[in-house]
């Protein structure tokens, strides 16, 4: 019995092998738009595309990331700077997409532009802080998915959503973890929405990676402002030594942060070009072992293993 078991676990998995070799034809005629594209993943992404020949347009927030961009990639590629908080940018960069791509429409978009920052505990953030990472990370994906829809349909494309472990289970307050469970959400629904059309939709599930959103100056200064703004009260609760054992353990973690940033851009070239794309991809063995597993185990048993590692307020019971 078990030796049957075995062998359908074994054929399992070599037909899943083969199936997701299979790559689509005439990568050199479809074009890709990309957000983000001045750093980290984007950036990375955007020159892994641009060597195997697809028409990568990139979208910059700035000037000086579009040129280092351009500097280091081929004449296919090119560049258009986009704000994805403003619905006037978004307009004029999908305007952009339709006059390059033609009547060819659009094979895929990866919605990448993120931040990470402010985050903090809850009671210390107002509601602000919380629309500024939702703008870029939710509502901002939303409206430039829907804004180049039509042309997706078109061609029958891809949408890649980044979301991360942290839309799985929520590690620390602020806008970051809410925004990545609504791109959970939203790309589970257009999934199910799209595939009448063709297209596909795939959910990039990142861990810990050293990119310019997770440097030590980002998210110490993000905390830092967020407890200036704490009322005296908070500040008592919480006390004086809150912040400081919270940065000490960062600062542990930091040499556990991988570097490879391939591991995350190779899982969105393959929901690009694969003709069998997964629904989800995991990158990191963090995200593997440990934060995916982490969030199929009872609530009960993750709310006393966060609690643990925690840093206590002065004030805890």
């Amino acid at each position: 019995m078990w030796l049957y078991l075995g062998a359908l676990v074994a054929l399992y998995h070599l037909v899943r092998w083969y199936r997701e070799r299979q790559v689509v034809s005439q990568l050199r005629d479809k074009y890709v738009f990309i957000t983000g594209c001045d750093s980290g993943f984007g950036n990375q992404l955007a020159k892994q595309l641009d060597l195997l020949g697809l028409r990568v347009l990139a979208a910059c927030l700035t000037e000086t990331g579009a040129e280092s961009l351009k500097a280091k990639t081929s004449d296919r590629l090119d560049t258009v700077i986009l704000d994805v908080t403003k619905s006037e940018s978004i307009a004029a960069a999908t305007q952009w997409v339709k006059e390059c791509t033609g009547d060819r429409g659009l094979w895929g978009l990866v919605n990448n532009a993120g931040i990470t920052v402010p985050s903090a505990p809850n009671e210390w953030l107002t509601k602000q802080d919380f629309m500024k990472t939702l703008d870029v990370n939710l509502l901002g994906v939303i409206e430039v998915t829907l804004s180049l829809l039509p042309l997706l349909r078109k061609a029958r494309g891809r949408v890649v959503n980044v979301s991360s472990v942290a839309g799985r289970v929520s590690f620390f307050g602020g806008g970051y973890c809410i925004s990545k469970y609504g791109i959970e959400a939203f790309s589970d629904s257009l999934r199910r929405e799209v595939s009448f059309f063709g297209m596909k939709v795939a959910i990039i599930e990142p861990g810990y990676f050293k990119t310019d959103a997770s440097k030590p100056e980002v998210i110490t200064k993000s905390r830092q402002n967020a407890w200036d703004q704490c009322s005296p009260e908070v500040k008592d609760i919480y006390g004086d030594k809150y912040l400081a054992s919270e940065y000490e353990i960062f600062q542990k973690t930091l040499p556990l942060l991988c570097e490879d940033l391939t591991l995350v851009t190779d899982c969105m070239e393959h929901a690009l070009i694969s003709c069998h794309p997964r629904t989800r991809y995991s990158a990191g063995w963090d995200a593997k072992f440990f934060f995916i597993p982490l969030s199929y185990m009872p609530t009960f048993l993750v709310d006393a293993f966060l609690k643990w590692k925690a840093v206590r307020p002065a004030k805890a019971l």
